[in-house]
């Protein structure tokens, strides 16, 4: 049901089956099979795949709409509900549609007339008829954690320019209420407007959007921050870090914590041209992708080392 979602004034009435709640277990049940191969566990690995398969096939025969280029809610007699919301956009994550299907599900994501909004990407169309500037709740609010979740979903289909520019806009419309101009205080707030500065509105709805609201605020726009903006993706597990370095700039990250090892990543241009200087006190290895045309992988060992772009 629609209450599952948690998008309270969506207007997605006579939703029965929702799309991002279905999406969701099928996200659960990929990384549990995920976790599965870690753990050597053929057993556990088997039963979430087959899981996995069988959501991912009822969703995409039941509720993608090829007119729309979207997947819908469906009611009790699984009919489709054509309401275009951010909720369409959660197969990307789980990897459900193929390319043709994505295709059409980007042309929303960088049309200003629906979802590709100056600040990205607003919880209802801006075509549909309830859609409000103001952002009303999930009636045109941008949300934070919703726009990170568009945005992981552009990166399972390679779509790395897109998501860094979307990216980097949703947090120039963050930063610019974060520091107003005057002498009014700002702050990160729960939701946003979708066509310019400033928090979202909804009119006689008390608290809303709440101020200082950094549970999920906080930890998407760092990750966006960290893996979009500079390129930077850690993983815990295997102790290794992939720099996909986006533009060569002086940018870079000191103290990242990669489990029980704090490393520093910066790139600078000296005399003798582009250089990375790493800094770690343990054993890590390092992947590099510039520009999407050299990619070397390295071990870098505990203390401090440098490298340069073009011996690469």
């Amino acid at each position: 049901p629609l209450a599952a979602t948690m998008m309270t004034n969506s207007p997605r009435k006579g939703t029965k089956y929702a799309v991002d709640f279905n999406v969701q277990q099928a996200i659960n049940a990929l990384y549990m099979a995920e976790l599965g191969d870690i753990l050597n566990d053929k057993e556990i690995s088997f039963r979430y795949k087959r899981h996995y398969f069988s959501l991912k096939t009822r969703i995409n025969n039941l509720m993608w709409n090829e007119e729309h280029g979207l997947y819908f809610d469906i009611d009790k007699s699984e009919r489709q509900l054509p309401v275009k919301t951010i909720a369409s956009f959660w197969p990307l994550l789980a990897e459900l549609p193929n390319e043709a299907r994505f295709e059409k599900m980007l042309a929303h994501l960088t049309n200003p007339e629906t979802f590709g909004t100056e600040n990205p990407f607003p919880t209802l169309a801006a075509d549909e008829e309830e859609f409000s500037e103001k952002g009303m709740g999930f009636r045109g609010s941008v949300y934070p954690p919703f726009t990170f979740m568009v945005i992981k979903g552009l990166e399972k289909y390679g779509a790395y320019e897109l998501a860094r520019e979307c990216a980097i806009r949703h947090l120039y419309y963050m930063l610019d209420t974060l520091h107003p101009e005057g002498r009014d205080k700002g702050t990160v707030w729960e939701a946003y407007a979708p066509r310019k500065d400033g928090p979202a509105q909804w009119p006689g709805k008390k608290d809303f959007p709440r101020s200082l609201f950094v549970t999920y605020t906080a930890l998407s726009t760092i990750s966006l921050m960290i893996e979009n903006v500079l390129g930077l993706y850690v993983s815990l597990p295997r102790k290794t870090v992939d720099w996909i370095v986006p533009t060569l700039e002086i940018m870079g990250i000191e103290n990242l914590s990669l489990k029980r090892n704090m490393i520093t990543i910066l790139s600078n241009k000296s005399g003798r041209g582009w250089e990375i200087r790493l800094e770690s006190e343990k054993l890590y290895y390092f992947t590099i992708d510039i520009l999407r045309e050299k990619k070397k992988t390295l071990p870098i060992p505990s203390g401090k080392c440098s490298m340069l772009i073009d011996k690469l």
